[in-house]
Parts: structure tokens; C-alpha cells; sequence
């Protein structure tokens, strides 16, 4: 990223300012202000996340909202209710509470001396969610939206399920957010009252995961918050913003279809960062964009926005199977709307161990079945990449032994698609309760096989989401599984291969029970998006240089370590996934903190004992300056048998060496066909 350091307006940051609430509770924000404000009253920005903007997001919150204020606008930071050194105890995501408290800091900006009542709202995970769920909310300070990362589906494409299976990464961002509502304010901001406020944390915030596990069907708990209940509650514009190789990618799409004339989209290659930070590259000037349409419209200067194309998308090159690609090869594509009358479905019918691209079916066997190995998933990476380690996919040849797999012959021509895969069955289990993972690999002529997209289905939900209904043995069912939105260029010469599995093992947690599928395949068949390549492609405007204000002065004083080991005990049968994050220690050099944090994964299970998985995410963080020194451990384990999950987790808080506080949480959790 090249740093800027020249700017159309002298900017000040004002480290503490409180936001009060309508119950007496005060928010903490952090303001970048262009100088002369006061006297000639500007647009803001808000990003409006739980992640301390004193010693979390520090870094990356200079980059951002030093840069729009260099450019004439009041950028605040706020942290929600409960965290960093705001009053109050965060509960869960996106409470009513959280929206009202957002609501509120509109109408405050709206108050202000400095602002003109013209508000945007930025954010990227979190602050992506909650700034889509205020606009449908329609506060009139609110004129545009930048969401980056976010969904518009709490239930069907979030951190929590996929196809109505419980996600790895449930059971982990429930742990990341255990840890970070552990940690108090700082006391040199709020004062003696900062042990007061932890302790209310620390005895009120709760175990979210018990919630999340309590609700595995699409109810109103999920409901609250998805904008995809009535798109038309939006009515300001929209910039939506993901990455291929992050989780949300496919809300941009849908996004783009419900907002028409009000939403623009873009996908990267990215994983789950802005675009002007992007990994893997090539990042691009996100800012600028951002720019282009605050200056559009918070400020109402025309700077060509509504010519852009509906969506802009990175289609991806082929490329070797690795779990840290440093830059993905392809090009910007892009779409006048969404769905697009350039894109056409291609039915490709399943054969034994072939994909039939001639429409020719020969008289073989029409059924074929699988019970997959409970390991088989080991390999899959992160349901959503946060490019922390290898989180991506390995090699699928490690995967697709325990599969059921139909190959192409070596493609004839190049093949391009874009948008979601699908795949139609007519399938039988032996069990009640079921799991499909498909896959789509790149076969290279030498046989390395790349994962280019995949979805899961629990077949209890192939009628829906909101009221599943479990299977009866031996009977087949239509289903289709969406898999997840891509574009990829396959090579001539390369092969499609389409894999079947009953196992996604720790990307998702395994069915009660070892499970036998079925398949009819006169019944069967992969349809892809098929995008030929187009000229008016090679015309696009070309994004202008990632580029940022520069970030707060850090010091290293350990080292970190990020990395992904799978371990097999082969005389116990016994696997296991261990995900490091280890930041090492940092002092954040303008308020002197120094921040510790540090996290270890593992996923178990034993043989096809299935009632032998397992995952336990422990948590350590840290906070010290000078004579000051708090630290906090948390260790969250989740198991299961055939009925319920057991849910088990403890909280230790420390002042120096001195234990404060200590918790333990025990759940047993109804299944309830998952």
C-alpha cells in the first residue's frame, strides 16, 4: 500500500469523545476532523465495530479515517456498547440494542457543529452487517453505505451455517468474541471506574455460542438483522465489497440484484480484508473508490458512480493448488446488471465417474454411493480465509480419496464461469439426518487438482431452512446444492471435476451418524455459470494504486507465529487439525500499550467414531502499561453424540499474577437434525 502524506485538509484527532445514550450509557469514539469544520460544517463517516479502537483496530483505523478526513470529512470510530472503553455489556451481535445505540450516533453527528447532517457509514465483517441493517432501518441522516464482507443473510451465509450445517467457524468466532468481551477498558480513558466496568463484562456478556447452537434452523432470532427479508427497505445507495476467498462473497451478488439503480458491486481475489489491503493481491485503490462515492453522495458531486458497471469481479486464472497464494492471476470482469443475460447455464449430467459433456449417456449403472471417512474436510481450510497462516485449501487430491468423483475429459476449449455452481440430485441415506459436501476442482495435466468453489447441504433442509424434516432411510429426494459464487477460467486441456463427500470435517461439523448416500445419476447434474469472454472487458477504467494514510508508529517486542498443522496418530487412528494465530507482543507507540493475543485450535476425532469429534479453541490475551497489567484466558470445548452437543467453557481474568475472576459454563444443547 503507498502511504499518503499530503492532503487537501490539515486534519485533527480527538482521542476521547463519548456519545451518549438515550439510558445514560456513554459510547467511545475516536474523531479525525479537517480542520476548519466548525466553521464550514462537513459530511461524516461512521465505522461502528467491537473491535478497541484504542489497542484492536488502531492500526488500520488511522490508514482509513485519517485519509477521509484529509479529504473534508468528519471520520469517527465508534466502539459498540460493552466494548473497548465504551460503558455498558455487549451480549450478541446485532441486538436491537446495538441498532437503536447506531441510530443514535446519527442523530448525535446530526447535532454536531462540524457536521452538515450527511452521514455515511463504512465497515467491513461487523461494521459491514450493521451498516446494512441501519439503512433498512432509514435514519435520515444516513445517505450511503460502503459494506464490505458483510451479509444480507444472517442464517443461510454467515459465520454460523451453510446449508443448514453447523460451520468450524462458528464454534471459532464464537471463541474470538469470548476473548475479545474479556478484556477491560482502559483505565488512563475512563478512569477509576475501569474494574467496575470489566467486572460487568466479565459477569454479563455470557457464552454466545450456547445462543448461536440453540438456534440451528432459520428462525426470527436470524431473521433480525437479514435485509434479505425486504430488500426494499434499503433506499440509499450501497457499495458492496468481498473477496473470493472470503466467506461473504456471495451477498455481493445478491445485493446487486434486490438494490437495483442503488447498489454497486465488486469482488477480489481477496480474503476477509478491505480491498486496498487485499490478500491475496492484487489489492487495489479501495479509498479512492470509497471517495468517489462519499464525494457522490454525501457531498452531491457528480463523479460518474451511476456509469460504473452493476458489478465488477476478478475472474480468476487457473492456477497450482496452495494454501497461501501471495497473488492470484486473472482479470476484471465486469456486468451491466445482475443476474446477467451474459451468463448462461451449462448441464453437464453425471455418469459413473464422469461428467457428460457430449449429452451422450451410455447404458452404465445408475446409481453410485458413498460413505465417506470422518477426515475427509481435514485439508479444506477456513470457511472464511482471514489470510492469518494457510487457511486455504490444500491440494484436493487429499480429499477427493474419500469422495465420489466425476471428471471431464481434458477441456477441448478455455472455459470461463461466473456465479454459482449447482448441482441437481435425486439421493437416498441410510440415516435420518445427512450431510452433502460438493466440490468443484481445476485438474492440471499433471493431476494437482484446485479447489475453485464448494457448498454444503444438510439434507434435512432440502426443503428449506426453517422447518427441516428428517429423512427416511432408503427413500430418494430431489435436492439441489448451491455452491458457493466464483469466477474461474479453466484452461483447455484441464478437467472439471465435481466431488461428493458425507463428510466436511472441521469446516463443518459432522451428522450424528456415519452415513451411506445414494446417488440415481439419470436423475444428477452439475450446472455451471458459463461467462464467455467479452471484449468490452479489456475497456474497463483501471483501479488507481492501493493507498492509505499512515498507520500509528507499532513496536515489536515478540515475535508472532501463524500456521496450520495436521497431525495423525496412526497407532490411536486419531487426527487432528491444530490452527495457530499468535500475534507475538506489540507496543502501540502513541498510547504506549502493549498487546498480547494469541489463540490455539484443534480439531479431533477419532477413526468414524462419531461421537470422538471434538474442537477446543483457547485464548490468551493481554494488556499492560507501565504498573499496569491485565491478562485473560478463556477455553471453549464443544463435543456431541447422537442427541445433543456439549458445550463446556471457562473464563480466568488476571490483574498481574493475582486471579480476579473465574467462570465455568456447562450447556447440553438439543441437536435438532444437525
Amino acid at each position: 500500500m503507498r502511504v499518503v502524506s499530503d492532503f487537501p485538509h490539515r486534519v485533527e484527532r480527538l482521542d476521547s469523545v463519548w456519545i451518549p445514550m438515550a439510558d445514560g450509557i456513554r459510547l467511545h469514539a475516536r474523531l479525525w476532523l479537517p480542520e476548519g469544520a466548525v466553521d464550514d460544517p462537513v459530511p461524516a463517516i461512521v465505522e461502528y465495530i467491537p473491535y478497541r479502537l484504542q489497542d484492536g483496530s488502531a492500526r488500520r483505523d488511522a490508514i482509513h479515517h485519517y485519509y477521509f478526513a484529509g479529504h473534508g470529512y468528519a471520520s469517527l470510530r465508534v466502539d459498540l456498547r460493552g466494548s473497548g472503553n465504551s460503558e455498558g455489556v455487549l451480549k450478541d451481535e446485532y441486538l436491537e440494542q446495538e441498532l437503536a445505540d447506531g441510530e443514535a450516533i446519527l442523530h448525535w453527528l446530526d447535532a454536531q457543529l462540524w457536521c452538515n447532517g450527511r452521514v455515511g457509514m463504512i465497515g467491513i465483517s461487523w461494521g459491514g452487517f450493521n451498516g446494512l441493517q441501519l439503512a433498512a432501518r432509514r435514519p435520515p441522516q444516513l445517505k450511503a453505505v460502503v459494506s464490505v464482507c458483510s451479509t444480507d443473510d444472517r442464517y443461510a451465509d454467515d459465520v454460523h451455517y451453510m446449508g443448514g450445517c453447523l460451520l468450524g467457524d462458528n464454534i471459532s468466532w464464537a471463541s474470538t468474541m469470548f476473548a475479545y468481551n474479556s478484556m477491560p477498558p482502559d483505565p488512563s480513558v475512563v478512569g477509576e471506574a475501569w474494574r467496575e466496568m470489566w467486572h460487568q463484562r466479565l459477569e454479563g456478556s455470557g457464552l454466545w455460542l450456547a445462543t448461536w447452537l440453540s438456534h440451528p434452523h432459520r428462525d426470527a432470532y436470524w431473521k433480525h438483522g437479514s435485509i434479505c427479508e425486504n430488500f426494499s427497505r434499503v433506499q440509499v445507495p450501497v457499495l458492496a465489497a468481498s473477496g473470493w476467498a472470503d466467506g461473504y462473497s456471495n451477498a455481493v451478488k445478491r445485493l446487486v440484484q434486490h438494490l437495483p439503480d442503488l447498489c454497486k458491486g465488486l469482488i477480489g481475489p481477496w480474503s476477509h480484508k478491505y480491498p486496498h489491503l487485499g490478500e491475496p493481491g492484487p489489492a487495489v485503490g479501495f479509498l479512492q473508490e470509497c471517495l468517489r462515492w462519499w464525494d457522490q453522495w454525501l457531498k452531491e458531486e457528480d463523479r460518474g458512480v451511476d456509469e460504473d458497471p452493476a458489478i465488477r469481479v476478478w475472474m480468476q486464472d487457473s492456477m497450482p493448488p496452495t494454501t497461501t497464494p501471495g497473488f492470484r492471476p486473472g482479470r476484471w470482469v465486469a456486468e451491466p446488471s445482475w443476474p446477467s443475460p451474459h451468463v448462461a447455464p451449462w448441464r453437464l449430467p453425471l455418469a459413473p465417474g464422469r461428467l457428460v459433456v457430449d449429452g451422450k449417456r451410455r447404458r452404465d449403472d445408475d446409481t453410485r454411493s458413498v460413505q465417506s471417512p470422518l477426515t475427509c474436510g481435514l485439508f479444506a481450510g477456513k470457511w472464511c480465509s482471514y489470510a492469518a497462516g494457510p487457511d486455504l485449501a490444500h491440494d484436493q487430491r487429499e480429499e477427493d480419496g474419500g469422495a465420489l468423483t466425476f471428471d471431464s475429459p481434458p477441456l477441448e476449449e478455455a472455459l470461463e464461469i461466473m456465479g454459482a455452481p449447482e448441482l441437481e440430485l435425486y439421493v437416498a441415506a441410510n440415516r435420518p439426518v445427512a450431510q452433502l459436501a460438493v466440490r468443484l476442482s481445476d485438474v492440471a495435466p499433471d493431476d494437482k487438482a484446485t479447489r475453485v468453489t464448494y457448498g454444503l447441504l444438510n439434507l434435512t433442509h432440502r426443503g428449506g431452512h426453517e422447518v427441516p424434516s428428517a429423512l427416511e432411510p432408503g427413500r430418494h429426494y430431489r435436492a439441489k446444492v448451491q455452491l458457493n459464487d466464483v469466477a474461474q477460467k479453466f484452461p483447455r486441456g484441464h478437467r472439471l471435476r465435481l466431488s461428493l463427500s458425507t463428510s466436511y470435517w472441521p469446516l463443518a461439523w459432522p451428522p450424528p451418524e456415519p452415513v451411506r448416500l445414494t446417488l440415481s445419476l439419470e436423475h444428477s447434474a452439475l450446472i455451471l455459470p458459463v461467462r464467455p469472454p467479452r471484449e468490452s472487458d479489456a475497456g474497463l477504467t483501471p483501479f488507481g494504486v492501493a493507498e492509505g494514510a499512515s498507520s500509528i508508529p507499532t513496536r515489536r517486542l515478540e515475535p508472532g507465529h501463524h500456521n496450520w498443522y495436521v497431525h495423525r496418530d496412526l497407532a490411536e487412528d486419531r487426527s487432528t487439525l491444530e490452527v495457530i494465530n499468535d500475534n507475538g507482543r506489540v507496543r502501540l507507540e502513541d498510547s504506549g500499550i502493549e498487546v498480547q493475543m494469541r489463540s490455539v485450535e484443534t480439531y479431533e476425532s477419532c477413526a468414524d467414531d462419531f461421537d470422538s469429534v471434538r474442537a477446543k479453541v483457547s485464548w490468551h490475551r493481554s494488556l499492560k502499561r507501565d504498573d499496569w497489567e491485565v491478562s485473560t484466558t478463556t477455553c471453549t470445548v464443544l463435543t456431541s453424540d447422537i442427541q445433543e452437543f456439549h458445550l463446556h467453557a471457562t473464563l480466568d481474568a488476571y490483574e498481574g499474577e493475582h486471579r480476579v475472576f473465574c467462570h465455568s459454563w456447562d450447556y447440553a444443547i438439543p441437536r435438532r437434525l444437525v
